[in-house]
């Protein structure tokens, strides 16, 4: 038990900068509390004293805020960063050195009794501050989960899924700090798949846009009457691309 203890403090100082020394981990950090405390619940649990693992992790709850029910499955060097308001459901699977921040839930969608209803994360996953992941499905090993995401369905290895709900970013080629730890899941060369698709389609009609004219005043110059359209407003795509920037 304390080797693990030692591992989740010599862990939490390598990814958290603030962090000054191994004493002001043990004693000040909510995430490691949570983590000791569920693994007093989960053998509990384990063992069918079902209340005494209950009561435990209401214990961890009340002085960690972060709420992780007995049955989950906590993997080695987990960091929970900051963690107030953390929700870990009972048949949620979390891997080794995974990092979760602040407001994160892993949540079941499905009322069925001893069905898998919590997600898994592999080994590595980054859940961002705030995001959400529903379903009891499979977040992929190295995967980042952007703050604020709503996922609902299997992320791949290695891919970053942003947004509500959630799309998947480079899922066939990996950047190449990917594999770097970035803090809240934040990669810097990862777009929005949503805004990259709204700027190709603002200039595809932009150069139509143009195409149109062209043939327009070629056909004018012909001799070949064109019939005048209603205007509908100016089309201007540098206005309209910041607006989905």
């Amino acid at each position: 038990m304390f080797n693990r203890i030692k591992e989740d403090i010599q862990n939490i100082l390598t990814r958290d900068p603030a962090a000054k020394s191994a004493w002001e981990v043990l004693t000040c950090y909510p995430g490691l509390h949570a983590i000791i405390m569920h693994r007093w619940a989960n053998f509990f649990w384990r063992n069918g004293w079902f209340w005494l693992g209950r009561f435990t992790s209401q214990i961890a709850r009340f002085f960690t805020a972060i709420e992780i029910h007995p049955g989950a499955t906590i993997g080695r060097r987990v960091f929970i960063d900051h963690g107030f308001g953390v929700v870990i459901g009972e048949t949620a699977e979390v891997g080794d050195d995974c990092t979760i921040y602040q407001g994160v839930t892993l949540g079941g969608t499905s009322l069925t009794k001893g069905a898998k209803r919590h997600p898994t994360l592999e080994q590595g996953v980054i859940v961002g501050a705030g995001a959400q992941i529903l379903g009891g499905f499979t977040v992929g090993a190295g995967a980042k989960i952007g703050s604020s995401s709503v996922v609902v369905k299997p992320v791949p290895a290695g891919a970053t899924a942003v947004g509500n709900p959630a799309h998947i970013t480079n899922k066939d080629q990996q950047d190449k700090h990917s594999a770097l730890f970035t803090a809240y899941g934040v990669t810097a060369s990862a777009d929005d798949p949503i805004t990259k698709a709204l700027h190709t389609l603002i200039d595809h009609a932009a150069v139509q846009a143009q195409q149109i004219a062209d043939l327009t005043l070629a056909l004018k110059q012909a001799g070949i009457a064109c019939k005048e359209q209603s205007s509908c407003g100016e089309f201007n795509p540098e206005q309209l691309n910041k607006l989905v920037e």
